[in-house]
């Protein structure tokens, strides 16, 4: 390379992190020896281009004045997508890698450790402002917060100031975990500011922009151990560490910056202001020096200057084969070359650097960057080591490009495990996160799931509610399976309601068989015997059709429950009104041989029974027809439970089917109400009024608690009227008479009923019982 040229050779400006310095350095440049004229150079042989501009605002106030002469600057501060507008900065290149997906990694770092309330610090100028809005914007899809934001100024850096400004708000605050974005000279102010044995306890996510070893003083580490650091991956130049561990000043003695950086670094300040020519601690090397005094890495900014110097290399070679084909041409005239002529063959340059890196300058070269992810060491002995605990990869699928070893990272002093960097505290299982109002989305309250829904994991916005067989557990933080519900006849309550049932219905019979076998006794004949044996067939009935109720519900069982219920309940009440008219007309009628006779026929009390009985089947068979009841599950009445019960299809048919008994059970105790008091020996109203009192007491009961209750419980509650009232009809009406048969059979006679007979016509003259007239008639 570089034919006819021994060496490529530099000079080094410092720009003082200062707008005016560096102005002040490139004027210097421009004119050569110190001379600040413009339009006027020292120089024998002008310099042909500029490497330089460590940050964005150092190469906009160094390109402002270099477009003028149409000199090239190569920029290796790191990418800014400002800097590559062509029409405002046409004599303008950049090296560096772009870092407009490092905003993603840093994301993915908080959300793998579950950090949702950080802090960022970065430079109030573009590059800081296009990093927050990214940072911001990816923040919100994850549910992360800024609890604050510390912009510092890019140019003319106050150190004493910058205390004041925002490091006590930093030190104060409760914020764990705090993002510092912004290059070395930039976050300098950050280095300067801090106060000596002051330690903040942070944990610092810093970027590549930002040399984390490069401070003014060591004890300064304490504060950043412990810290991650996005660090780009660079390719390793061959044979760089190796010069590194050679490199002397005795070795290159016409380099002065070398011979004041070893003085300097070895602390050999005496030889150093003594002036000696002596090397100074010949026998150490760079890699002895501590990290933070020299790193034998080479780092993203050096790597960049060293690609920049080969790409002008690169370029002026280029550019003087052309110009000797030329010279050689016009009779070996020399011309040296001009900075302007050095831009055709700089966006033309493409070249493969010695670590097999492929630059280019046409501005498509500039790749996305990857990052190893480092984790900062400062140990006791006050020595100190970045470790790679990740890395981060921008162009590959989603979930692929981020890896970070967990149980490799060392954390700060106080922390032990992963710190927690969140607002208020994760919300449970089983509660939900409530909004505050005027507050970020990441500081809320823990509200308890509302009844019937659970939340099974940490932070959830929203509670769910559970599948229709299950229900929440008490905690509300899982589903359970429900326990299918039905009155059970293994289960005590069921067995028990059917031994009852069965036993009532035993007992019934039994009385049935002692009137059928006393049967020509006058109490049996009283008030129609063939009514009393209907009444007693249909008290049996009541008490078995509450076996319809108990077990698993069917399409059969549902038809026949109520329906059943209706009507042999119809036909018990049916017998006691016509057992009850036939009383009353049995004491109005008294005059033989009259029309009226013949409403004391027997047909008339079984036309009663027919006629009652007749409606009933009506109300039932419409029912049926237009909405039967059929077997249904209820999931929703009780949490726990899949009830299995029988829908009574049309509510108003069943309302109908019981109003209608309720009916005939109402006009049957009026009757009976009216003809208690009528004397006779046998007269049975003063007895079917307090049964129908009964009656009525119990089912006007059941109406409220049926509507009260759910579930299995209705059923018990229906079951236990049907028991309740056909035992009251059953106790009130047979009882006292099957007492009579069995253990008073002395007053079962006709003797003893004529004898009562005459007494009760000396008390009562002119009127007669209704066994008196029963004999006359015969």
């Amino acid at each position: 390379m570089l034919p006819n040229i021994s060496s490529l050779g530099f000079h080094l400006y410092n720009a003082y992190h200062s707008d005016e310095r560096t102005l002040d350095s490139s004027l210097q440049w421009l004119s050569g020896h110190g001379q600040l004229v413009p339009n006027y150079s020292c120089w024998r042989q002008k310099p042909v281009a500029v490497i330089g501009g460590a940050t964005s605002a150092l190469t906009i106030q160094m390109g402002t004045l270099l477009d003028l002469y149409k000199i090239p600057q190569i920029s290796y501060g790191h990418f800014d997508s400002i800097l590559s507008d062509k029409a405002q900065f046409p004599y303008l290149y950049q090296l560096a890698n772009k870092d407009s997906s490092l905003h993603r990694g840093v994301v993915q770092l908080m959300v793998h450790f579950e950090w949702t309330w950080v802090g960022l610090i970065t430079t109030d100028d573009m590059r800081g402002e296009e990093f927050l809005w990214k940072l911001r914007g990816d923040m919100v899809k994850h549910g992360i917060c800024l609890a604050f934001t510390e912009k510092i100024a890019v140019s003319e850096r106050r150190y004493g100031e910058s205390q004041d400004m925002f490091l006590t708000r930093i030190i104060e605050s409760s914020v764990r975990v705090i993002i510092i974005h912004g290059d070395t000279d930039s976050l300098m102010i950050f280095r300067y500011s801090q106060p000596l044995h002051v330690y903040i306890w942070k944990v610092w996510i810093t970027t590549s922009h930002w040399d984390i070893t490069m401070r003014p003083y060591l004890r300064d580490g304490y504060n950043f151990h412990g810290a991650l650091s996005f660090s780009h991956i660079t390719n390793e130049i061959p044979g760089f560490k190796s010069f590194l561990r050679t490199v002397k000043p005795a070795k290159y003695p016409e380099d002065i910056l070398l011979k004041e950086f070893w003085s300097s670094a070895f602390k050999d300040e005496e030889k150093s202001e003594k002036r000696e020519q002596t090397e100074c601690s010949p026998n150490a090397s760079l890699e002895a020096l501590p990290l933070y005094t020299f790193d034998m890495t080479m780092s993203s900014l050096s790597y960049t200057i060293y690609n920049a110097v080969y790409a002008v290399a690169w370029a002026l070679h280029e550019m003087l084969l052309v110009t000797s084909e030329e010279e050689s041409i016009r009779d070996g005239e020399s011309r040296a070359p001009q900075p302007w002529q050095l831009h055709s063959f700089l966006k033309k340059t493409q070249f493969n650097n010695s670590a097999g890196h492929q630059l280019s300058l046409d501005g498509t070269g500039s790749s996305e960057a990857q990052y190893d992810i480092m984790n900062f060491l400062f140990f006791p002995n006050e020595t100190e080591a970045l470790v790679k605990v990740g890395q981060f990869i921008s162009n590959v699928p989603p979930g692929q490009g981020f890896l970070i070893h967990k149980e490799a990272i060392i954390w700060s002093w106080m922390d032990s495990e992963v710190p927690l960097a969140v607002c208020t505290n994760s919300c449970g299982p089983g509660f939900r996160k409530t909004p505050r109002d005027e507050e970020p989305i990441c500081c809320f309250d823990c509200s308890p799931c509302p009844e019937w829904e659970i939340s099974n994991q940490m932070n959830m916005k929203l509670c769910t509610k559970c599948p229709e067989d299950e229900y929440p557990n008490k905690e509300r933080n899982y589903c359970l399976p429900k326990v299918i519900s039905f009155l059970d006849i293994k289960e005590p309550l069921g067995m028990a309601l059917a031994c009852i049932a069965l036993s009532f219905s035993v007992l019934t019979a039994l009385i049935l068989w002692v009137f059928v076998k006393f049967c020509d006794t006058p109490i049996v004949k009283a008030n129609n015997r063939a009514l009393s044996y209907t009444l007693l067939i249909s008290l049996t009935f009541c008490f078995l059709c509450s076996l319809l109720f108990i077990g698993r519900p069917t399409v059969a069982t549902c038809l026949l429950r109520q329906t059943t219920f209706g009507l042999v309940f119809t036909v018990a009440v049916s017998c006691i009104l016509a057992k009850t008219i036939t009383v009353i007309l049995a004491f109005k009628v008294t005059i033989p041989g009259r029309r009226k006779m013949i409403w004391l026929q027997p047909g008339v009390s079984n036309c009663v029974v027919v006629l009652c009985s007749g409606i009933q089947v009506i109300l039932c068979g419409i029912w049926l027809g237009i909405s039967p009841p059929f077997p249904d599950i209820n999931t929703h009445s009780q949490p726990d439970q899949i009830i299995i019960e029988c829908n009574e299809g049309s509510v108003l048919g069943f309302y109908c089917v019981l109003g209608y008994m309720g009916f005939l059970a109402l006009g049957s105790f009026t009757v009976a109400f009216l003809a208690r008091s009528l004397p006779d020996t046998f007269n049975e109203a003063r007895f079917i009024t307090f049964s129908m009192l009964v009656f009525c007491s119990v089912w006007v009961s059941f109406l409220p608690t049926y509507q009260s209750t759910k579930g299995k419980a209705m059923v018990v509650v229906e079951i236990f009227s049907i028991l309740a009232s056909s035992a009251g009809l059953l106790g009130c009406i047979f009882i006292p008479k099957c007492y009579v048969i069995l253990l008073r059979s002395d007053e079962n006679t006709k003797e003893c009923i004529r004898n009562k007979s005459g007494h009760n016509n000396g008390k009562h003259s002119g009127t007669l019982t209704q066994n008196s007239f029963t004999r006359r008639k015969r």
